[in-house]
């Protein structure tokens, strides 16, 4: 049986007050439009971004720990853009935000064509933004 991709992935954020509005506002011009609440299997909230294909979700952290990813769990998290104009575009409302980029969009070579930028969201967690022409998830 053929797989059709990711169907969501959840993220536990320190403050839900703090990364609701960061990650509406950085996924609505990725096409994640819908926003959802459900319950989570211990009582607590899940807020589900629903966009191209796939969702995000973000949960409140029920206890406190440090990142670091290299241990066992999530090192980054990339989501696809449309174009390089939009991973351009996504990095001037990053820099406007006052988020923390690690790198700013380039080629790099992973692929041909690659191209992404690389920031943290208030929690620490590495995401991207990557275009690369032709591919199709």
């Amino acid at each position: 049986m053929r797989s059709t991709g990711i169907h969501h992935v959840d993220l536990v954020v320190s403050s839900i007050e703090r990364s609701l509005p960061f990650y509406r506002d950085l996924l609505g011009p990725l096409g994640y439009h819908r926003i959802s609440e459900v319950e989570g299997e211990r009582g607590e909230t899940i807020w589900y971004f629903g966009g191209p294909g796939s969702s995000l979700g973000l949960r409140q952290a029920q206890s406190l720990g440090g990142l670091d990813r290299y241990r066992v769990g999530l090192h980054h998290l990339a989501f696809e853009a449309g174009s390089r104009a939009t991973v351009d575009e996504r990095h001037s409302w990053l820099v406007g935000a006052g988020t923390e980029v690690e790198s700013p969009p380039r080629e790099y070579g992973y692929i041909p064509g690659y191209y992404a930028v690389f920031f943290y969201d208030p929690d620490g967690i590495k995401l991207e933004i990557v275009h690369v022409p032709g591919f199709a998830a």
